[in-house]
C-alpha cells in the first residue's frame, strides 16, 4: 500500500481518505446551487463545478478538521462555502479577463453569456454567506467574509496594476496574497476554528494556506509560460497577451535595458502586440533566468509552508499535506 500511496499525488490521496466527506460537499454544493425560478445558475455553475477541477480548496478545508479532530457535521458547510466562493471568483475573472478556456473547457461565458456568469457568481456568493451563518460561528463568519472581502480587493489590485511596468514584487506579492492565497488560508483556518483548537493549531495551518497559496498561484504564472499548455487547459502566452503582469515578466523587465524596457511598454502598456512578440518575451525571460528565479522564489514560499505545520502534531494528513506543498512547486520543473 505504500508504495501505491508514493505514487499517488497528495491531492488524490486526500480525496481518498476524505471520500466520504467530499461527496457530502458535492451533495450540499447541488442542493444549494437549485434555484426553483432561475434554471440557468445551476447549469452554470455545474458547468464550472464539473470542469475537471481538484476541489483542492475544500479539500484543505476537510483535511484541517480532521487533523484537528473535528465531530461534528459543519466541515461540509465549510467546504461547500469555499468551493462556492472560488467557483464565484472564477466566473466573475473569467468575464474580466475576456477568457474563452477554464480547465481545457469552454468557459461560461463564452458557452452563455457575461451578464449571466457576473450574475451567477454573485448567486454563489450569496448562498455561501447563507451557509456561513448556518455554522452559527460569528468567528467562521468573519474568516469567510474578509477572505471574501480580501479575493475582490486583490482582484481590483491586479487590474489597477497589471499593465504597469513599474509594478514591483511587492505589489505583485499584494495581488497574489489576495486573489488567491486569502482563499487558501482562510480554508485551512476555519477547519482548525470550527474544531476549537489550540491558537497556536490554528495560526499554524493559517500561515500554511498562505504560503501554499502565494506558490501555488506563483507556479500557476510559470505554467502560463513555461507549461505543456496541453496538460494546463489553455494557451501558452494568455497572461501575455491579456497584458497581466505575472512574476517571471516582473523579474525580466527589473533587469532589462532601455531598449528592451521599450518593448515591454509597446506590449504590455499600450497593447501594441503581433504575433511574435510573446517569443520575444520568453527570449528576455530566459536572458535574465526569470523562468528559474521565480521558480526559487515558489520553493521557498512551499518550504515556509510546510515549515509552519511544525506546530501541528504528526499524523497522516500532516504528511500529505506537506507533500503537497513539494507537488504544488513540482508542477514545473
Amino acid at each position: 500500500m505504500a508504495s501505491d500511496q508514493n505514487n499517488q499525488k497528495p491531492h488524490d490521496l486526500l480525496s481518498e481518505l476524505l471520500k466520504k466527506e467530499l461527496d457530502a460537499v458535492d451533495k450540499l454544493i447541488y442542493e444549494r446551487m437549485i434555484s426553483e425560478y432561475a434554471p440557468r445558475i445551476p447549469e452554470i455553475a455545474s458547468h464550472l463545478i464539473n470542469a475537471g477541477g481538484k476541489k483542492l480548496r475544500p479539500l484543505l478545508t476537510l483535511a484541517s478538521a480532521k487533523m484537528c479532530g473535528y465531530k461534528g457535521q459543519y466541515h461540509i458547510h465549510l467546504a461547500s462555502i469555499v468551493e462556492f466562493i472560488h467557483t464565484a471568483t472564477l466566473l466573475h475573472d473569467d468575464v474580466v479577463d475576456e477568457s474563452k478556456k477554464r480547465r481545457g473547457k469552454p468557459s461560461a461565458n463564452l458557452l452563455w453569456d457575461n451578464k449571466s456568469s457576473v450574475l451567477v457568481g454573485d448567486y454563489l456568493f450569496s448562498r455561501s454567506f447563507q451557509l456561513m451563518v448556518e455554522t452559527g460561528s460569528l468567528e467562521v463568519l468573519n474568516i469567510l467574509a474578509n477572505a471574501s472581502a480580501t479575493i475582490a480587493e486583490g482582484e481590483v489590485l491586479q487590474l489597477t496594476v497589471s499593465q504597469d511596468i513599474s509594478t514591483d514584487e511587492e505589489i505583485y506579492l499584494k495581488v497574489i496574497r489576495g486573489k488567491t492565497a486569502a482563499l487558501f488560508s482562510a480554508a485551512t483556518q476555519v477547519g482548525a476554528v470550527i474544531s476549537g483548537s489550540e491558537e497556536t493549531i490554528i495560526n499554524a495551518l493559517y500561515e500554511y494556506g498562505d504560503a501554499l497559496g502565494v506558490a501555488f498561484q506563483i507556479v500557476d504564472d510559470l505554467l502560463d509560460v513555461a507549461g505543456d499548455s496541453k496538460i494546463i487547459g489553455k494557451n501558452n502566452g494568455d497572461d501575455f497577451r491579456e497584458r497581466k503582469l505575472t512574476l517571471p515578466f516582473i523579474k525580466a523587465i527589473s533587469s532589462c535595458n532601455q531598449n528592451e524596457k521599450d518593448f515591454w511598454k509597446r506590449t504590455i502598456e499600450k497593447g501594441d502586440q503581433t504575433s511574435e512578440d510573446f517569443n520575444t518575451a520568453l527570449k528576455l525571460m530566459q536572458k535574465y533566468e526569470a523562468i528559474e528565479r521565480t521558480r526559487l522564489d515558489a520553493l521557498k514560499w512551499a518550504k515556509t509552508a510546510k515549515n509552519s505545520l511544525d506546530a501541528v502534531p504528526d499524523n497522516d494528513i500532516k504528511v500529505i499535506l506537506t507533500n503537497l506543498a513539494d507537488y504544488v512547486v513540482d508542477r514545473v520543473k
